[in-house]
Protein backbone atom coordinates (compact mmCIF):
# COMPACT_ATOMS: atom_id res chain seq x y z
CA UNK A 1 0.00 0.00 0.00
CA UNK A 2 1.58 2.80 -0.81
CA UNK A 3 -1.25 5.98 -0.37
CA UNK A 4 -3.44 7.79 2.17
CA UNK A 5 -6.33 7.35 -0.17
CA UNK A 6 -5.67 3.24 -0.46
CA UNK A 7 -5.30 3.70 3.66
CA UNK A 8 -8.82 5.23 3.39
CA UNK A 9 -10.30 2.93 1.23
CA UNK A 10 -9.28 0.11 3.70
CA UNK A 11 -10.76 2.06 6.90
CA UNK A 12 -13.66 3.16 5.21
CA UNK A 13 -13.96 -0.97 4.63
CA UNK A 14 -13.45 -2.18 8.26
CA UNK A 15 -15.63 0.63 9.29
CA UNK A 16 -19.06 -0.65 7.17
CA UNK A 17 -18.02 -3.81 8.19
CA UNK A 18 -19.15 -2.60 12.03
CA UNK A 19 -21.92 -0.71 10.44
CA UNK A 20 -23.59 -3.76 8.89
CA UNK A 21 -23.76 -5.60 12.12
CA UNK A 22 -26.39 -2.49 13.17
CA UNK A 23 -28.84 -4.18 10.87
CA UNK A 24 -30.11 -0.23 9.60
CA UNK A 25 -31.31 -0.40 6.09
CA UNK A 26 -29.35 3.54 4.72
CA UNK A 27 -25.72 3.67 5.93
CA UNK A 28 -24.31 6.84 4.86
CA UNK A 29 -20.98 7.90 5.72
CA UNK A 30 -17.56 9.97 5.11
CA UNK A 31 -14.54 7.85 5.74
CA UNK A 32 -12.16 10.74 4.91
CA UNK A 33 -14.12 13.35 7.35
CA UNK A 34 -13.83 10.39 10.33
CA UNK A 35 -9.88 9.86 9.13
CA UNK A 36 -8.87 13.76 9.47
CA UNK A 37 -10.69 14.18 12.87
CA UNK A 38 -8.97 11.00 14.43
CA UNK A 39 -5.56 12.41 12.13
CA UNK A 40 -5.50 15.42 14.33
CA UNK A 41 -5.89 13.10 17.56
CA UNK A 42 -2.89 11.23 15.75
CA UNK A 43 -0.73 14.75 16.09
CA UNK A 44 -0.39 14.55 19.33
CA UNK A 45 -0.78 11.12 20.60
CA UNK A 46 2.48 8.90 21.89
CA UNK A 47 3.30 5.41 22.40
CA UNK A 48 0.46 2.94 22.57
CA UNK A 49 -2.45 5.21 21.76
CA UNK A 50 -0.45 6.35 18.62
CA UNK A 51 -0.06 2.72 17.34
CA UNK A 52 -3.90 1.92 18.51
CA UNK A 53 -4.84 4.75 15.44
CA UNK A 54 -2.18 4.49 13.46
CA UNK A 55 -3.28 0.15 12.55
CA UNK A 56 -7.16 0.97 12.64
CA UNK A 57 -6.32 3.80 10.16
CA UNK A 58 -4.13 1.77 8.10
CA UNK A 59 -1.21 4.95 8.75
CA UNK A 60 0.86 2.33 9.53
CA UNK A 61 1.08 0.91 5.57
CA UNK A 62 1.56 4.50 4.30
CA UNK A 63 5.03 4.59 3.47
CA UNK A 64 7.44 7.40 5.57
CA UNK A 65 8.28 9.64 2.54
CA UNK A 66 11.64 11.12 3.84
CA UNK A 67 11.53 14.07 2.34
CA UNK A 68 8.14 14.73 3.88
CA UNK A 69 9.44 14.71 6.96
CA UNK A 70 6.72 16.94 9.58
CA UNK A 71 9.47 19.37 10.57
CA UNK A 72 7.56 21.48 12.84
CA UNK A 73 6.55 18.85 14.69
CA UNK A 74 7.44 15.44 16.22
CA UNK A 75 4.81 13.06 14.81
CA UNK A 76 5.21 9.46 14.73
CA UNK A 77 5.73 6.54 11.43
CA UNK A 78 2.34 8.67 10.61
CA UNK A 79 4.63 11.20 9.49
CA UNK A 80 3.70 11.05 5.61
CA UNK A 81 0.26 10.46 6.64
CA UNK A 82 -0.39 13.88 7.76
CA UNK A 83 1.34 15.57 4.58
CA UNK A 84 -0.60 13.74 2.58
CA UNK A 85 -3.79 14.82 4.53
CA UNK A 86 -2.71 18.67 3.71
CA UNK A 87 -2.66 18.08 0.08
CA UNK A 88 -6.01 16.05 0.08
CA UNK A 89 -7.46 19.02 2.09
CA UNK A 90 -6.39 21.97 0.00
CA UNK A 91 -7.25 20.05 -2.41
CA UNK A 92 -11.35 19.38 -1.43
CA UNK A 93 -11.32 23.11 -0.18
CA UNK A 94 -10.82 24.64 -3.78
CA UNK A 95 -13.97 26.68 -4.39
CA UNK A 96 -15.95 25.40 -7.16
CA UNK A 97 -19.33 26.62 -9.43
CA UNK A 98 -19.83 22.60 -9.29
CA UNK A 99 -20.66 21.05 -6.21
CA UNK A 100 -20.69 21.95 -2.76
CA UNK A 101 -18.27 20.33 -0.67
CA UNK A 102 -18.31 21.39 3.46
CA UNK A 103 -15.96 19.49 6.15
CA UNK A 104 -16.31 20.58 9.47
CA UNK A 105 -13.31 19.68 12.27
CA UNK A 106 -12.69 20.64 14.69
CA UNK A 107 -11.38 19.61 18.53
CA UNK A 108 -13.48 20.95 21.54
CA UNK A 109 -10.78 20.76 24.90
CA UNK A 110 -11.79 21.77 28.18
CA UNK A 111 -10.40 24.81 29.06
CA UNK A 112 -8.63 23.50 32.06
CA UNK A 113 -5.93 21.68 29.70
CA UNK A 114 -3.67 23.79 27.90
CA UNK A 115 -2.60 22.97 24.80
CA UNK A 116 1.32 23.23 23.68
CA UNK A 117 1.50 25.73 21.22
CA UNK A 118 3.47 23.54 18.55
CA UNK A 119 0.73 21.40 18.93
CA UNK A 120 -1.49 23.67 17.86
CA UNK A 121 0.75 24.89 15.05
CA UNK A 122 0.47 21.05 13.46
CA UNK A 123 -3.24 21.13 13.23
CA UNK A 124 -3.30 24.50 11.52
CA UNK A 125 -1.08 23.28 9.44
CA UNK A 126 -1.33 19.73 8.62
CA UNK A 127 -5.62 19.56 9.27
CA UNK A 128 -6.52 23.36 8.33
CA UNK A 129 -8.52 23.86 11.76
CA UNK A 130 -7.61 24.86 15.49
CA UNK A 131 -8.69 23.61 19.58
CA UNK A 132 -11.35 25.61 20.47
CA UNK A 133 -11.25 25.59 24.60
CA UNK A 134 -14.99 25.43 26.22
CA UNK A 135 -16.16 25.15 29.81
CA UNK A 136 -17.15 21.56 29.52
CA UNK A 137 -16.96 21.50 33.63
CA UNK A 138 -18.67 24.68 34.40
CA UNK A 139 -20.61 25.08 32.28
CA UNK A 140 -21.48 21.64 29.47
CA UNK A 141 -24.72 22.67 28.12
CA UNK A 142 -23.38 25.90 26.98
CA UNK A 143 -20.57 24.46 25.84
CA UNK A 144 -22.60 21.46 23.53
CA UNK A 145 -24.84 24.43 21.98
CA UNK A 146 -22.15 26.55 21.26
CA UNK A 147 -20.33 23.15 19.33
CA UNK A 148 -23.89 22.83 17.43
CA UNK A 149 -23.70 26.09 16.82
CA UNK A 150 -20.40 25.83 15.07
CA UNK A 151 -21.30 22.88 13.12
CA UNK A 152 -24.31 24.47 11.70
CA UNK A 153 -22.43 27.08 10.25
CA UNK A 154 -19.89 24.94 8.53
CA UNK A 155 -22.33 23.54 6.75
CA UNK A 156 -24.51 25.51 5.51
CA UNK A 157 -27.23 24.63 8.07
CA UNK A 158 -27.86 21.81 6.50
CA UNK A 159 -26.18 19.34 9.98
CA UNK A 160 -27.77 20.86 13.21
CA UNK A 161 -27.92 19.35 16.53
CA UNK A 162 -24.76 17.22 16.31
CA UNK A 163 -24.87 16.87 19.98
CA UNK A 164 -28.31 16.19 21.39
CA UNK A 165 -29.40 17.59 24.63
CA UNK A 166 -27.36 16.43 27.60
CA UNK A 167 -25.38 14.20 25.17
CA UNK A 168 -22.63 16.17 27.03
CA UNK A 169 -21.73 16.19 30.85
CA UNK A 170 -19.10 18.04 33.03
CA UNK A 171 -16.45 15.54 33.08
CA UNK A 172 -16.28 15.88 29.59
CA UNK A 173 -12.56 16.68 28.36
CA UNK A 174 -11.86 16.54 24.75
CA UNK A 175 -14.55 16.08 21.77
CA UNK A 176 -13.95 15.31 17.90
CA UNK A 177 -16.06 17.24 15.70
CA UNK A 178 -16.62 16.11 12.52
CA UNK A 179 -19.61 17.03 9.48
CA UNK A 180 -19.43 16.66 6.04
CA UNK A 181 -21.92 17.99 3.27
CA UNK A 182 -21.95 17.44 0.12
CA UNK A 183 -24.16 18.74 -2.75
CA UNK A 184 -23.24 18.27 -6.23
CA UNK A 185 -24.58 18.88 -9.79
CA UNK A 186 -24.30 16.20 -12.22
CA UNK A 187 -22.36 16.25 -15.78
CA UNK A 188 -25.31 15.54 -17.47
CA UNK A 189 -28.84 16.53 -15.70
CA UNK A 190 -31.40 14.36 -15.35
CA UNK A 191 -34.66 16.02 -17.37
CA UNK A 192 -37.42 16.27 -14.77
CA UNK A 193 -40.13 15.40 -17.04
CA UNK A 194 -38.96 12.19 -17.51
CA UNK A 195 -38.71 11.50 -13.52
CA UNK A 196 -41.51 8.81 -13.04
CA UNK A 197 -43.48 7.29 -9.83
CA UNK A 198 -41.78 3.75 -9.61
CA UNK A 199 -41.53 0.63 -7.17
CA UNK A 200 -38.63 0.24 -5.62
CA UNK A 201 -37.83 -3.44 -4.06
CA UNK A 202 -36.51 -3.29 -0.83
CA UNK A 203 -36.94 -7.23 -0.75
CA UNK A 204 -38.84 -9.25 -2.82
CA UNK A 205 -42.09 -9.49 -0.97
CA UNK A 206 -42.07 -5.67 -0.25
CA UNK A 207 -42.32 -2.60 -2.65
CA UNK A 208 -42.24 1.39 -1.78
CA UNK A 209 -42.90 3.84 -4.28
CA UNK A 210 -40.23 6.56 -5.32
CA UNK A 211 -39.61 9.32 -7.57
CA UNK A 212 -37.39 7.26 -10.77
CA UNK A 213 -35.59 9.94 -12.79
CA UNK A 214 -34.28 8.57 -16.02
CA UNK A 215 -32.00 9.05 -18.53
CA UNK A 216 -29.69 7.52 -21.65
CA UNK A 217 -26.47 8.31 -21.78
CA UNK A 218 -22.63 6.86 -22.32
CA UNK A 219 -21.45 6.17 -19.04
CA UNK A 220 -18.35 4.30 -17.63
CA UNK A 221 -19.59 0.68 -17.07
CA UNK A 222 -18.16 -2.55 -16.46
CA UNK A 223 -20.16 -5.94 -15.09
CA UNK A 224 -19.23 -7.66 -12.71
CA UNK A 225 -19.66 -11.65 -13.39
CA UNK A 226 -17.74 -13.41 -10.15
CA UNK A 227 -20.30 -11.25 -8.21
CA UNK A 228 -23.31 -11.19 -10.06
CA UNK A 229 -23.28 -7.30 -9.98
CA UNK A 230 -22.83 -4.18 -12.09
CA UNK A 231 -21.10 -0.91 -11.71
CA UNK A 232 -21.63 2.44 -13.48
CA UNK A 233 -19.80 6.18 -13.06
CA UNK A 234 -21.75 9.12 -12.80
CA UNK A 235 -20.05 11.74 -13.12
CA UNK A 236 -20.49 15.38 -11.50
CA UNK A 237 -20.33 18.71 -13.24
CA UNK A 238 -16.27 19.15 -14.00
CA UNK A 239 -16.07 15.61 -13.63
CA UNK A 240 -13.67 15.95 -10.68
CA UNK A 241 -15.75 13.92 -8.30
CA UNK A 242 -18.09 11.28 -9.46
CA UNK A 243 -20.85 8.52 -8.19
CA UNK A 244 -20.31 4.96 -8.32
CA UNK A 245 -23.33 2.45 -8.28
CA UNK A 246 -22.62 -0.96 -7.44
CA UNK A 247 -26.17 -2.89 -8.14
CA UNK A 248 -26.71 -6.68 -7.50
CA UNK A 249 -28.51 -8.09 -10.65
CA UNK A 250 -31.05 -9.79 -8.40
CA UNK A 251 -33.18 -7.97 -5.56
CA UNK A 252 -31.88 -10.07 -2.47
CA UNK A 253 -28.56 -9.62 -3.71
CA UNK A 254 -27.22 -7.48 -1.94
CA UNK A 255 -25.81 -9.26 1.21
CA UNK A 256 -24.09 -11.79 -1.01
CA UNK A 257 -22.41 -8.76 -2.48
CA UNK A 258 -21.59 -7.62 0.93
CA UNK A 259 -19.81 -10.60 1.97
CA UNK A 260 -17.73 -10.51 -1.37
CA UNK A 261 -16.50 -6.98 -0.74
CA UNK A 262 -13.29 -5.98 0.17
CA UNK A 263 -11.24 -2.90 -0.15
CA UNK A 264 -8.85 -4.44 -2.71
CA UNK A 265 -11.69 -5.83 -4.88
CA UNK A 266 -13.21 -2.31 -4.74
CA UNK A 267 -10.54 -0.08 -5.99
CA UNK A 268 -10.08 -3.04 -8.54
CA UNK A 269 -13.93 -3.32 -9.58
CA UNK A 270 -13.99 0.51 -9.78
CA UNK A 271 -10.76 1.55 -11.52
CA UNK A 272 -10.79 2.86 -15.06
CA UNK A 273 -8.94 -0.16 -16.63
CA UNK A 274 -12.09 -2.47 -15.57
CA UNK A 275 -14.69 0.08 -16.78
CA UNK A 276 -15.68 0.73 -20.38
CA UNK A 277 -17.64 3.20 -21.75
CA UNK A 278 -21.32 1.70 -22.61
CA UNK A 279 -24.62 3.47 -23.23
CA UNK A 280 -26.93 2.98 -20.47
CA UNK A 281 -30.89 3.53 -19.70
CA UNK A 282 -30.11 4.74 -16.38
CA UNK A 283 -33.08 4.50 -13.92
CA UNK A 284 -31.49 6.14 -10.46
CA UNK A 285 -34.35 7.08 -7.45
CA UNK A 286 -34.47 10.49 -6.41
CA UNK A 287 -33.20 10.52 -2.43
CA UNK A 288 -32.33 11.90 0.93
CA UNK A 289 -30.07 10.33 3.50
CA UNK A 290 -28.77 12.08 6.58
CA UNK A 291 -27.14 9.16 9.16
CA UNK A 292 -25.26 10.01 12.11
CA UNK A 293 -23.21 8.07 13.78
CA UNK A 294 -21.57 7.77 17.79
CA UNK A 295 -18.10 6.25 16.74
CA UNK A 296 -16.89 5.42 20.52
CA UNK A 297 -17.58 1.77 20.76
CA UNK A 298 -16.67 1.19 16.90
CA UNK A 299 -13.43 2.52 16.82
CA UNK A 300 -13.16 0.27 20.76
CA UNK A 301 -14.04 -2.31 18.76
CA UNK A 302 -11.49 -1.82 15.71
CA UNK A 303 -8.60 -1.67 18.21
CA UNK A 304 -8.32 2.20 18.99
CA UNK A 305 -8.78 1.21 23.16
CA UNK A 306 -6.52 3.26 25.02
CA UNK A 307 -8.23 6.98 23.75
CA UNK A 308 -10.99 6.63 25.58
CA UNK A 309 -10.12 5.26 28.73
CA UNK A 310 -7.97 6.39 31.43
CA UNK A 311 -4.58 4.93 29.63
CA UNK A 312 -4.72 7.92 26.31
CA UNK A 313 -1.14 9.04 25.98
CA UNK A 314 -2.46 12.62 24.52
CA UNK A 315 0.69 14.34 25.75
CA UNK A 316 1.64 15.71 22.81
CA UNK A 317 -1.07 17.85 22.77
CA UNK A 318 -0.81 19.05 26.80
CA UNK A 319 2.82 18.14 27.31
CA UNK A 320 1.05 16.08 30.46
CA UNK A 321 -1.43 13.01 30.26
CA UNK A 322 -4.93 12.99 31.95
CA UNK A 323 -6.56 13.72 28.58
CA UNK A 324 -9.22 11.42 27.46
CA UNK A 325 -11.79 11.62 24.28
CA UNK A 326 -14.95 11.78 25.60
CA UNK A 327 -17.29 11.46 21.91
CA UNK A 328 -16.74 10.64 18.18
CA UNK A 329 -19.83 12.21 16.61
CA UNK A 330 -20.21 11.65 12.90
CA UNK A 331 -23.15 13.03 10.87
CA UNK A 332 -23.34 12.60 6.35
CA UNK A 333 -25.93 13.89 4.62
CA UNK A 334 -26.18 13.51 0.70
CA UNK A 335 -29.33 14.32 -1.31
CA UNK A 336 -29.24 12.75 -4.85
CA UNK A 337 -31.89 14.77 -7.48
CA UNK A 338 -32.36 15.05 -11.41
CA UNK A 339 -29.83 18.84 -11.21
CA UNK A 340 -27.28 17.64 -7.94
CA UNK A 341 -27.82 20.28 -6.70
CA UNK A 342 -29.99 22.78 -4.94
CA UNK A 343 -28.84 26.49 -6.05
CA UNK A 344 -27.58 24.75 -9.93
CA UNK A 345 -27.02 27.31 -12.87
CA UNK A 346 -28.57 26.67 -15.47
CA UNK A 347 -26.54 25.11 -18.41
CA UNK A 348 -26.58 24.18 -22.01
CA UNK A 349 -27.05 20.28 -22.43
CA UNK A 350 -25.70 19.21 -25.74
CA UNK A 351 -26.53 15.47 -26.28
CA UNK A 352 -24.18 13.68 -28.61
CA UNK A 353 -25.75 10.70 -30.14
CA UNK A 354 -23.99 7.62 -29.03
CA UNK A 355 -21.31 6.12 -31.08
CA UNK A 356 -22.94 2.78 -33.12
CA UNK A 357 -19.96 1.04 -30.78
CA UNK A 358 -21.11 1.36 -27.98
CA UNK A 359 -23.60 -1.24 -26.41
CA UNK A 360 -26.56 -0.68 -24.88
CA UNK A 361 -26.99 -1.49 -20.73
CA UNK A 362 -29.70 -1.61 -18.58
CA UNK A 363 -29.10 0.24 -14.99
CA UNK A 364 -32.44 -0.03 -12.93
CA UNK A 365 -31.98 0.57 -9.36
CA UNK A 366 -34.99 -0.16 -8.19
CA UNK A 367 -33.52 -2.54 -5.03
CA UNK A 368 -31.00 -2.20 -2.65
CA UNK A 369 -27.62 -0.79 -3.94
CA UNK A 370 -23.93 0.43 -2.65
CA UNK A 371 -22.75 3.94 -3.57
CA UNK A 372 -19.84 5.71 -3.07
CA UNK A 373 -18.58 9.41 -4.14
CA UNK A 374 -15.26 9.38 -5.30
CA UNK A 375 -12.66 12.37 -5.92
CA UNK A 376 -11.20 11.31 -9.19
CA UNK A 377 -7.57 13.44 -8.94
CA UNK A 378 -6.64 11.43 -5.48
CA UNK A 379 -8.98 8.12 -6.16
CA UNK A 380 -10.18 9.64 -2.28
CA UNK A 381 -13.69 7.82 -1.76
CA UNK A 382 -15.47 11.08 0.55
CA UNK A 383 -18.49 9.38 0.92
CA UNK A 384 -19.73 5.72 1.33
CA UNK A 385 -23.28 4.40 1.59
CA UNK A 386 -25.90 1.67 1.49
CA UNK A 387 -29.21 2.58 0.33
CA UNK A 388 -32.07 -0.23 0.80
CA UNK A 389 -35.00 1.33 1.72
CA UNK A 390 -36.49 4.90 0.53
Amino acid sequence: MNSLSEANTKFMFDLFQQFRKSQKNNTFYSPISITTALGMVLLGAKDNTAQQINKVLHFDQVPENTTEKAATYHVDRSGNGHHQFQKLLTELNKSTDAYELKIANKLFGEKTFQFLQEYLDAIKKFYQTSVESVDFAKAPEESRKKINSWVESQTNEKIKNLFPDRSIGNDTTLVLVNAIYFKGQWQNKFNKENTKEEKFWPNKNTHKSVQMMRQNESFNFALLEDVQAKVLEIPYKGKDLSMIVLLPNEINGLQKLEEKLTAEKLLEWTSLQNMREAHVDLHLPRFKVEESYDLKDTLRNMGMVDLFNGDADLSGMTGSRGLTVSKVLHRAFVEVTEEGAEAAATTALVTELSSPLLTNEEFHCNHPFLFFIRQNKTNSILFFGRFSSP
